[in-house]
């Protein structure tokens, strides 16, 4: 699934080419941290259940708006975005994809969602892998 911002496309003039060019390299870097990430988890089942998508802030939105769709294919019951900070805009378009949107901050005039932290590291592949485990480990009762 594909999300794009089309305005943005239009008025930058991207051309398609380019696009796809981006998108097999995303594509293949997805394919790589879903084998990472979840090595021989399944999926978890979502249908009809509540889900609560949880980002350190939203710029574009963009990221959100593919999980909100992916979700919503998977027939989650009710989705809900979670974000300490985003762009005024990006959570009101948010706020008509999901179900509910909390947004702690959405200051105006929005820079970055970095500018309001103190440290905005990466969470590194190492990190996601071991709180993965421990949260299967945990439902699996180990």
């Amino acid at each position: 699934m594909r999300v794009m911002n089309d305005d943005v496309v239009r008025g930058v003039g991207i051309p398609e080419d380019a696009i796809e060019t981006v998108a097999q390299a995303e594509a293949a870097e997805l394919a790589r941290r879903k084998t990472a990430y979840r090595r021989a988890r399944p999926p978890l089942d979502v249908g009809g259940r509540t889900v609560i998508l949880v980002d350190d802030g939203l710029a574009t939105g963009a990221t959100m708006r593919a999980a909100v769709q992916a979700l919503r294919a998977r027939h989650a019951a009710h989705i809900v975005v979670a974000v300490p900070v985003g762009a005024p805009e990006t959570c009101n378009v948010l706020a008509a994809e999901a179900d509910e949107i909390i947004c702690a901050v959405a200051p105006e005039p929005f820079l970055a969602v970095g500018y309001l932290y103190e440290n905005f590291e990466q969470t590194t592949d190492e990190e996601a892998e071991a709180i993965l485990s421990s949260a299967s480990s945990e439902r699996r009762g180990a």
